[in-house]
């Protein structure tokens, strides 16, 4: 691949906006304004579709080893666990997500806290009616591209409830500018890991993952499906042990792809040997993405970055515009968001 391949194809620039990510996501942190602190929460419901449920997968992640229950919402309606007492995040990142501002109304009328982020729209609107807590943040090229312009303000905002730091922010952004150099344009060599993991995937890829990185393996699956337009399984690596495994046992085009962590849990560490010996006894080639040893968030954001720029080059690859979602837009054509 040659940066005029991208060029041509990426009509919307959509890679240079990733060769930016770190610069957006420091400039990102580093304006927000906190209007007002978040602590002492037990159970926290956020509320999101496509790109902006990634966010919510990726707040579920970072507390999962905290005293905080969270749900995740993509639909119209929140549980009934959801109460007053609840802390209710809804974002959007156009502001006009029909599923999400739904859950929004019926947040207000169970009297929950909520705290709402989208990039204006229809979302501002109606917070600014009822003096919700509102962060407005720009949307920059594409709601899935625009993950670390509203993840770091939302952290910062959060910080008291994710217990993630200034510091632990620092360091993540400098592994950030680390794995740039790396998987950027200006690298189209064959060292480039997200460029080499683009040219083996072929349709369908089976993404296998632990449950601590379930954010990451979901947002591979959206992007390569927005992105590269490509059919994608993912598989919880322990669950598919119990079921998927056996999909296998028929001859199939598909290649399974591991997300790991260097440090997963010891039982974990021994599921993806078995794994692994099992496709090499049935002459199945699969790949390994191995996170760095870090915090979770960090892992997290790094895998992100790396498999969200796979999905832009599989698309120059497959000569295909990464920007347009046409099948999306043709299901939007079909409905028209009732005023909130």
């Amino acid at each position: 691949m040659e940066l005029k391949d991208l060029q041509k194809f990426d009509v919307k620039r959509m890679y240079e906006a990733y060769d930016k990510w770190p610069e957006i996501a420091r400039e990102s942190y580093e304006k927000s304004e906190v209007n007002s602190s978040y602590e002492k929460v037990g159970h926290i419901a956020i509320c999101g579709m496509g790109g902006s449920g990634t966010l919510g997968d990726f707040i579920e992640s970072i507390l999962s080893k905290e005293k905080i229950h969270v749900s995740i919402i993509k639909g119209y309606t929140l549980p009934r666990n959801v109460g007053r007492d609840t802390l209710l995040i809804v974002i959007s990142i156009s502001g006009d997500t029909e599923e999400t501002l739904s859950a929004l109304k019926h947040g207000q009328e169970i009297g929950c806290r909520t705290i709402a982020f989208s990039s204006g729209g229809n979302m501002k609107k109606y917070c600014d009616n009822r003096k919700i807590d509102f962060y407005q943040l720009e949307m920059i090229n594409s709601p899935r591209v625009s993950f670390v312009n509203f993840l770091f303000p939302i952290l910062k905002i959060l910080e008291n409830i994710l217990k993630i730091n200034e510091q632990d922010v620092k360091k993540t952004l400098e592994s950030l500018e680390g794995t740039r150099e790396n998987i950027c344009s200006e690298n189209l060599s064959i060292s480039n890991k997200a460029l080499a993991l683009a040219e083996w995937i072929e349709p369908t890829p089976v993404i296998y993952y632990p449950y601590g990185l379930k954010a990451a393996a979901v947002r591979f699956k959206n992007s390569l499906q927005e992105n590269s337009k490509m059919h994608v399984i993912n598989e919880d690596l322990i669950e598919s042990c119990h079921n998927g495994i056996v999909a296998w046992e028929q001859t199939s085009t598909s290649k399974p792809i591991f997300i790991r962590g260097k440090d997963d849990h010891p039982q974990t560490k021994i599921r993806w040997d078995i794994l692994k010996k099992y496709f090499k006894e049935k002459n199945i080639s699969y790949k390994e993405i191995i996170s760095e040893e870090d915090s979770i968030f960090s892992k997290l954001i790094n895998l992100i970055y790396v498999l969200d720029y796979t999905s832009v080059y599989k698309a120059i690859l497959l000569k295909i515009d990464p920007t347009p979602v046409k099948s999306i837009d043709f299901i939007k054509g079909y409905y028209s968001f009732k005023q909130i």
